[in-house]
């Protein structure tokens, strides 16, 4: 991998908004492959970076997801509630503690052994955001709480359990939409149940 640093000169940084997130006007010149600069502006909203995490049961071959309501898919025009791995906001913890944090809040079940299976870049073209993937093991037992999320920060969060292969024809039918979940699951179908 090669380093762009010497190939970006920034010229302003306006903040637009600054109430819920980071939403910034950058210009800056980047130098093009052929050599020659060109100006550029583009905005970029910074609201940290995240983790998310598939639970799953190997022996019971089912993963546990949850399910919620998603303003900014509802104004896109989905009219249902979005079913997604447990996922959070770093908020200045390591990625570890951060998805144990969460799900605990999320789904009620208490994890210690997690592992991180890649990073992505969800939306690079405009969300500075970039997510730490993981996956743990769980047992009915390991479920301490009710979960459904942190009631301050308007989260109703419902945990379901299912199989993985009712949830991977879930994608194809529409009814699981999120990214994340997506690129969990199909990593689950190939690396953890195969």
């Amino acid at each position: 991998m090669s380093d762009l640093s010497d190939r970006v000169r920034v010229h302003s940084v306006a903040i637009l908004s600054d109430d819920w997130y980071l939403l910034q006007k950058t210009t800056f010149d980047f130098q093009r492959s052929d050599g020659t600069w060109q100006r550029q502006s583009r905005e970029t909203y910074d609201r940290g970076n995240g983790a998310t995490i598939l639970l799953y049961n190997r022996g019971k071959g089912t993963v546990i997801l949850t399910r919620q309501f998603r303003y900014p898919a509802f104004v896109n025009g989905y009219r249902n509630l979005l079913i997604e791995t447990p996922a959070g906001l770093l908020d200045e913890r390591s990625p570890e503690e951060a998805i144990r944090k969460e799900t605990a809040e999320e789904t009620g079940y208490v994890i210690h052994d997690v592992h991180k299976v890649f990073e992505a870049f969800m939306s690079p073209g405009s969300v500075t955001e970039k997510l730490y993937f993981f996956v743990a093991q769980y047992d009915s037992a390991e479920r301490q709480q009710d979960g459904g999320g942190v009631l301050e920060d308007g989260e109703d969060i419902e945990t379901i359990e299912l199989e993985l292969d009712d949830a991977l024809s879930r994608i194809g039918s529409g009814e699981i939409r999120d990214g994340k979940t997506i690129m969990l699951l199909q990593y689950a179908k190939l690396h953890l149940f195969s």
